[in-house]
């Protein structure tokens, strides 16, 4: 699994050349198709990419915490075909063509918890974990970050969020550990890897994300991670 830099918004097509595009391509119902460098190689059906053997796709996670280091966590709908009543970060969706990881993000916030705020690309990763003999998900997935003030409160939509919670920094030692398959392999993937954060960002957040990078917090996530795939599954891309 080697991989460049990438754009954080896709790869461009050949000049004078359209990408590829799959037979389902509405906008809410196909994903952007990416070879290893996380560039845009056509698209597909959400379905066919969710597949045990899905295609590798582009998406992100948007992890939200607020002032005091705490994540804010949402748990999916019971009508998810994958990870359904698990816990998941703030939003996890695919860009749309056209948009960088930050500007889809702040697109779907607002349409699954009812709030927006500043996002920051922090870094992306590849990974491939099975769901059972359901699914699977396959994906290149950058990560963000940003910070809502205390005032901010959200207003999950049913289709997408049953519920949500506030997880302090301390707590992957505790229920994160004891419960890993409750968790989306996904966000303890983000989670783990946010030492690997820019320096300008770490700089600027350092307060929140520092909570999380702490030895005895990555071990709990290095652990449910393995609860979900091995270690050959997943890589931090881009770099």
């Amino acid at each position: 699994m080697a991989g460049g830099q990438g754009a954080k918004g896709g790869g461009a097509a050949p000049r004078g050349q359209a990408p590829p595009r799959g037979e389902d391509d509405d906008d809410d119902d196909y994903v952007i198709l990416v070879d290893s460098n996380d560039t845009d190689i056509g698209t597909a059906g959400k379905t066919e990419c969710h597949l045990p053997d899905g295609r590798l796709h582009r998406a992100f996670t948007a992890l939200l915490f607020d002032r005091t280091g705490r994540l804010l966590l949402t748990r999916r709908s019971s009508s998810k075909m994958l990870w359904p009543g698990d816990w998941d970060g703030t939003v996890a969706s695919h860009p749309r063509r056209g948009e960088t990881y930050v500007s889809s993000a702040q697109r779907r916030l607002p349409e699954e918890i009812g709030l927006g705020c500043s996002l920051e690309y922090l870094f992306k990763f590849e990974y491939h974990a099975p769901y059972g003999d359901v699914g699977s998900e396959n994906e290149i997935c950058g990560t963000l970050a940003g910070v809502v003030g205390d005032g901010d409160a959200p207003s999950p939509v049913d289709s997408e969020i049953s519920e949500t919670a506030w997880l302090d920094a301390g707590d992957p030692d505790g229920i994160v550990s004891a419960h890993p398959a409750r968790y989306c392999p996904w966000m303890l993937i983000a989670l783990y890897l946010l030492p690997e954060s820019g320096q300008g960002a770490l700089g600027r957040h350092g307060g929140i994300l520092g909570k999380w990078t702490g030895q005895a917090v990555r071990a709990s996530l290095r652990g449910a991670i393995r609860a979900h795939l091995g270690d050959d599954r997943w890589r931090l891309a881009g770099r």
